[in-house]
């Protein structure tokens, strides 16, 4: 079983290869929960030389420890059970670390099973293709097919909010084509991932599997490593740039920010519609990159809409994230609570109505809606990534899909309508890696292909694309 939150010294060690690390002294910082400013630990903070070593493990366990398909299947299978073997430590852990809810943190917990289960079925499915060479002149007589074959060491970078998961959705898929990967998780997230890899230890060989705690400089020194063939980052914008321009020329693939508009029809179930995205918004405290955040409304039902939206929100359960009751928890920490603030008192500057205000003294933020929101305010512009909405109305579906659209960020849209014409209109025109007909933008399954348009991102996750995603194509040709 996994260790609860700290070994024997209070100190998480980098896991490099097949355990703890415990050869060297490091600095190390302070892991505090959020919700009630309890220490629960040090991490130990990885360098240089860190990196170093798991990328020289790395490569030799792509070399010596990768074995064929029906082996890797039997590694995830394992590894799922291992993790549903430590679901309630890993629960434990998440309420802790992140102030995550109970309930949300359970449901984390039991999904990261079900992708390793995913990946390892997969691999049975993932076939290249016989060319016709004789469709051009001069292949006559010649044969040719492709395969996919692995990079051999990748880097992924993963955040705090769902550390198991979003985790999952990289190393699963890159062991399942026969990678090592390297993973650098958010310093807020990364008691989760070296308890995951803890967890896993006896399962996937050594080497193929590290995670080193710290800052930005580490994931910029591991991503610029020749050794490592791919990068796998979920973060922020600015993250992603300064992630492009270290790599050099190698496959990224990005899943960075949103600002995921929902829009809800005159002739919508607005009851449902108001619910759902309530639940959206504002559940994990609205950290989530495909969290409502605008909320486009169609004239005629805006009113009527807004009255349940705000019923919905004031009956969510804000406070202790252990109990089972709790729908908001607090967000992680005092920068993320004067990011939120900003956002809100941007655009009631701007001559925003604030309609419910879920500010207080401390990390736990409540719902909290603004209405009339100007096209300029930092909330529609902008990722908020905290429990805020922008309730805003447009005179027609046409107006509304212009106003989701007016946005640099495209990872995940929605649109509530009881009319299949304006479903198919909405699935058409609006500018996003995924588009919902009647279900919220935080609604996300890993079977099909999740990532976005212009900023928010390059490349798609999700089961077999992401499988994809961690391999290359090369075609194989034949003169008898």
């Amino acid at each position: 079983m996994a260790r609860p939150l700290a070994d024997d010294s209070g100190v998480w060690r980098p896991h490099i290869g097949s355990g703890p690390d415990t050869s060297r002294q490091r600095d190390v910082v302070s892991a505090i929960a959020p919700y009630d400013g309890r220490i629960l630990g040090e991490v130990d903070q990885c360098d240089s030389t860190d990196v170093d070593i798991a990328v020289a493990r790395a490569a030799t366990a792509c070399r010596e420890s990768v074995g064929p398909g029906h082996i890797r299947s039997k590694w995830l299978h394992a590894a799922a059970d291992a993790l549903e073997a430590n679901a309630d430590e890993i629960v434990t852990t998440l309420i802790h670390t992140l102030g995550k809810p109970r309930r949300l943190s359970l449901g984390e917990a039991q999904r990261g099973p079900t992708m390793l289960r995913s990946c390892a079925e997969e691999i049975s499915r993932m076939r290249g293709e016989t060319l016709p060479l004789d469709a051009v002149p001069g292949g006559e007589g010649r044969w040719g097919f492709t395969r996919r074959e692995p990079f051999g060491v990748v880097a992924a970078i993963t955040p705090f909010n769902a550390p198991v998961n979003l985790l999952l959705q990289k190393v699963a898929p890159a062991l399942a084509m026969g990678n090592a990967v390297i993973v650098k998780p958010a310093p807020e997230g990364a008691i989760v991932a070296l308890q995951i890899a803890e967890i896993l230890a006896d399962v996937v060989p050594e080497g193929l599997l590290s995670v080193l705690p710290g800052g930005p400089s580490v994931a910029l020194d591991l991503v610029s490593r020749r050794e490592v063939r791919a990068v796998s980052l979920t973060g922020g914008v600015a993250a992603g740039r300064a992630v492009m321009s270290q790599a050099g020329i190698k496959p990224v693939l990005l899943e960075l920010g949103s600002n995921a508009p929902n829009i809800v029809c005159a002739d919508a179930d607005l009851e449902k519609a108001a619910v759902g995205i309530a639940g959206a918004a504002f559940g994990a405290s609205g950290q989530q990159c495909i969290s409502a955040q605008r909320v486009i409304v169609e004239r005629g039902a805006v009113a009527a809409f807004a009255t349940l939206f705000t019923a919905a929100a004031a009956e969510m359960v804000v406070g202790d994230p252990s109990e089972s009751t709790t729908d908001i928890g607090p967000v992680i920490d005092e920068r993320a609570r004067a990011r939120i603030f900003e956002h809100i008192d941007d655009a009631v500057a701007r001559g925003a109505d604030l309609v419910l205000d879920g500010r207080g003294d401390d990390l736990c933020i409540g719902p909290t809606i603004l209405a009339d929101v100007p096209h300029n305010a930092r909330l529609m512009r902008e990722e908020v990534f905290g429990p805020v909405v922008a309730l805003v109305s447009a005179d027609s579906v046409d107006e509304a899909i212009a106003i989701a659209n007016d946005s640099d960020l495209g990872l995940q849209a929605s649109c509530f309508t009881g009319s299949l014409a304006t479903a198919m209109r909405a699935a058409e025109d609006l500018q996003a890696g995924s588009v919902w007909i009647n279900e919220p933008t935080r609604f996300r399954l890993d079977i099909y292909p999740f990532g976005g348009y212009g900023n928010s991102g390059i490349g798609r996750e999700g089961v077999r694309y992401a499988m994809e995603a961690f391999s290359q194509l090369k075609f194989v040709g034949i003169t008898p």
